[in-house]
Order: C-alpha cells, then structure tokens, then sequence
C-alpha cells in the first residue's frame, strides 16, 4: 500500500488555533478546570492533550494534571497488529477517580481506538465523567462515539488516509489528506 499526499488541511498555526479553541471549549463546558485532567491517547494523543494543558494554563492560570494511556492490549484488532505488538506504559500518575478526564486523541474515525481509550481508562480508576477531544473527526463510525471537541471535521472516503503529524514525534506540524494506492 503506498500513500499520495492529496492536501494539506491543516498548518501549524490551524493546529495552534484549533488547540485554543477546543481549551476555550474545555474550560467553558467544565465551567473552568478544578476538577479536570487530560489523558492523550498513544502516540499523537499524548502531544495534543499536553499542548492543551499549556493553553488551558496560559489562559486559566491553572496547572492541570496531563497523562498518557498505551491502549495497545485493550484493542480489538490485536491479533491483526502484529505477532509481537510494541507495548508502552501508560504514563497516568494521578488519581483519576471523581475527575472530569477528557481523552485526547489525533484522529477520530472507526471508534474502535477510543472504545479501547475507555476501556482501559476505567481499568485506572472511575472518572465522574469522560469527554472526548480530537483534533480530526473523518467520519465513517463503526461505534456509536462522539467528540465532545473537534479541531475540523473532514468527510472522507475509505480510499483516503488522515496523516496527522506533531513536531514533537514527526519533527514538523501538520495535518495531510493522502490517497491509498493500490500496488
């Protein structure tokens, strides 16, 4: 499978600027942050939520707790992955019981990775409440989730792939559209 860049949907100041928008939208649905933490999903979630707890903190004043969860055994395509799938260790070192925890995830598509966010979550602690922020919502759920914040939404079709790409893992920001090419 090869991928054709398609389109640049999103620069590094559309990702900055979706970043203070969905903080605004936290803040204002929480009625501010005193009981809120961020828990970014594996790879590019972990980027995201921590650049959203530095905007809530430049705008709120406030410091909020910021984690990481690997949700690398909680999926249901394991098997599909790899014979030995890379595990990481999920980076949660804060007692998420009673708190307001919003995953933070890079691309929304199937719901599959999200269902297994969840699952894993509950396995840490029980949140009063969980909340869902993406960066990219694509479309075409397999399961009845929905982002509570959503940097763009992007209709696309199952020939295309969302490529997001943070400078903290890929060196550069950025959101591409790419085609699948069949070899």
């Amino acid at each position: 499978m090869r991928l054709e860049p398609k389109k640049k949907l999103m620069d590094d100041m559309g990702i900055k600027r979706a970043i203070t928008r969905i903080a605004h939208e936290i803040i204002e649905r929480n009625k501010g942050v005193e009981n809120v933490a961020l828990i970014g999903i594996r790879r590019r979630g972990g980027p995201l939520a921590q650049r959203l707890a530095e905007r809530i903190e430049e705008i709120e004043g406030i410091k909020i707790p910021v984690g990481i969860l690997d949700i690398t055994l909680y999926r249901d395509d394991l098997t599909t992955l790899a014979a030995q799938p890379q595990l990481h260790r999920t980076e949660v070192f804060f007692n998420i019981n009673d708190m307001n925890v919003v995953l933070v995830d890079d691309v929304l598509f199937t719901g599959r990775t999200v269902r297994a966010a969840l699952d894993a979550l509950i396995d840490i602690g029980r949140p009063r409440c969980i909340q869902l922020a993406v960066l990219v919502d694509r479309g075409h759920r397999e399961l009845p989730i929905k982002a509570d914040y959503v940097g763009k939404n992007v209709p696309t079709s199952h020939t295309e792939v969302i490529s997001v790409l943070v400078s903290e893992i890929d060196g550069k920001d950025e959101v591409v559209i790419q085609d699948i090419l069949k070899e």
